[in-house]
């Protein structure tokens, strides 16, 4: 290793416009970089390349996230039996998810593309009606909140609160926060407390109902209650960055959003692509459990460890020396916008299956919107990158 030009830095909020240069350095001059640290944290590293990161988020026995998937330490969260998916490794991983995986395989979430469907187009027509509008707070923040309500089966009334109860949530999770009491969490875990015990009574066909009639010798009411924390934290932010940095990528690049247009049949594998390039997570971090030699460096036993997912995804050794650019034809065979291995997102077809829908309806009505990239601002926090506002123009 030569050392980078460029050190790493956490970005959040208007840092996240441009990560990308920086990522290229690290890439090309210290793959594994040790990061600086501060007042608030210790050291760390950081992972650019593909076959590193790859690697990494396969090997849970090295890299491991008990001890949180931030840079920061104390921040796993032990609940006990409602610890979120997110924080265990295996074999407790593998039990949580054997439980609640056969919910969530594509031919299981395609039961909801109707559903989902037809939220897309009424929100479209209401930014028709309105000639424009923030696309961002009129369909790509509320899809996701919607689908994850659908998922878990809050009842229409019951809508209102639980997207506030999200918005507080996820906010608080970019902050690493979600041990407040103000983080909405409390709210959420009584409010399905309530659910879990109605649905006793009244079973639905959603999640929540699926894991109750398993009995509570196999599921307790404190491994359902995880369970909707994680979907809360891991399926609402991630596809509004998903579906706003991909309407971004389609404006400043004319020519592919036209071979989309003249050709629908594209836009499953230019998910693909718009999922490795925009990388909604950009990066998460583990705790190595032992020494691990990497590219020249020893990262010491009790790392912290940060997978950047966003900075692989670009990788010029892994998609050719084009990795920065667009190309809605190029279907990349692995991408690491939902990680690998066992931590491989459960929500990846959901969010795949809302991408697709959108932008079947989008570019079916709008062929040649318009969007403002320049006046787009972006959330606070290190993790996810995703924008909170966009200007739609149907054109």
């Amino acid at each position: 290793m030569t050392g980078s030009p460029v050190g790493f830095e956490l970005r959040s909020g208007e840092t996240w416009r441009d990560p990308f240069p920086m990522y290229r350095s690290l890439r090309d001059h210290d793959p594994v970089h040790l990061a600086a640290g501060d007042g608030s944290r210790e050291g760390f590293w950081v992972l650019t390349r593909f076959a590193d990161v790859f690697d990494a988020a396969r090997d849970t026995a090295t890299f491991s996230s008990a001890r949180g998937l931030t840079v920061e330490e104390g921040t796993g969260m032990d609940m006990g039996e409602a610890t979120p998916l997110v924080f265990l490794d295996p074999p407790d991983h593998t039990t949580f998810r054997r439980l609640v995986g056969p919910g969530f395989t594509p031919r299981q979430v395609a039961d909801i593309e109707d559903d989902v469907r037809a939220f897309v187009v009424d929100r479209l027509d209401r930014i028709d009606e309105d000639g424009g509008g923030d696309i961002v707070a009129e369909l790509f923040k509320p899809l996701p909140s919607f689908v994850v309500a659908h998922y878990l089966g809050v009842p229409a009334e019951d809508r209102f609160h639980f997207d506030q109860w999200t918005e507080q949530i996820v906010a608080a999770a970019a902050q690493g926060r979600t041990g407040e009491p103000a983080s909405g969490i409390v709210d959420l875990l009584a409010y399905f407390t309530d659910l879990v015990e109605r649905r006793r009574v009244e079973p639905k066909g959603d999640m929540v109902s699926q894991l109750v009639a398993m009995g509570e010798d196999t599921v307790s009411i404190m491994w359902i209650l995880g369970f909707a924390f994680t979907m809360v934290t891991g399926g609402n932010d991630t596809t509004t960055g998903l579906l706003g940095g991909s309407a971004v990528l389609l404006h400043q690049r004319p020519e592919q959003r036209r071979r989309l247009v003249n050709d629908p049949s594209m836009i499953p594998s230019a998910v693909e692509e718009l999922l490795r390039l925009t990388s909604p997570v950009q990066n998460l971090a583990r705790t190595t459990t032992r020494d691990v030699d990497l590219n020249g460096a020893t990262i010491p036993e009790g790392s912290k460890v940060l997978l950047s997912y966003g900075a692989a995804n670009r990788d010029e050794r892994e998609f050719g020396t084009d990795a920065d650019s667009l190309d809605v034809g190029r279907n990349p065979a692995r991408i690491l916008s939902f990680s690998y291995g066992a931590h491989h997102c459960l929500g990846a077809a959901a969010a795949r299956l809302q991408g697709r829908v959108v932008l079947e309806e989008l570019l079916a009505r709008f062929p040649d919107f318009v969007v403002d990239p320049d006046d787009m601002e972006f959330a606070t926090g290190n993790y996810v990158r995703r924008p909170l506002n966009l200007c739609f123009s149907p054109r």
